[in-house]
């Protein structure tokens, strides 16, 4: 189901406090994170490497941390807490249990 770009990826009740979830929306691999409460969506590739691995990343000091490399990416912007280039952050919307992102299709990404 579509919804103004929202494509549901899951049921709110499917993700577990600080720990990620990988789907697929269309073309794009995003990482899906509940954080006190609040649900977040990234690119799930890490931009140093291109690793697919995101989801798979831990929180700490309201970063999701890349699992390979340690980078630090803030929940709030997706910006990365040095001068390298960030995730790209996808907008969440939560309808009743179900979880909804909003991505740029990879035509529409410039890397």
């Amino acid at each position: 189901m579509e919804s103004n770009g929202f494509e549901k990826v899951c049921k709110l009740s499917d993700l577990r406090e600080k720990e990620g979830k990988r789907y697929w929306i269309d073309d794009v691999d995003v990482a899906v994170y509940k954080v006190d409460g609040e649900v977040f969506a990234f690119s799930n590739v890490c931009p140093h490497q291109h690793a697919p691995v995101m989801y798979n990343g831990f929180i700490e000091e309201g970063c999701i941390v890349c699992p390979n490399h340690g980078w630090m990416f803030d929940l709030k912007t997706g910006s990365l807490k040095a001068t390298h280039s960030g995730l790209d952050k996808y907008d969440v919307k939560i309808e009743g249990d179900d979880v909804l992102v909003k991505v740029k299709k990879k035509k529409d990404l410039n890397w």
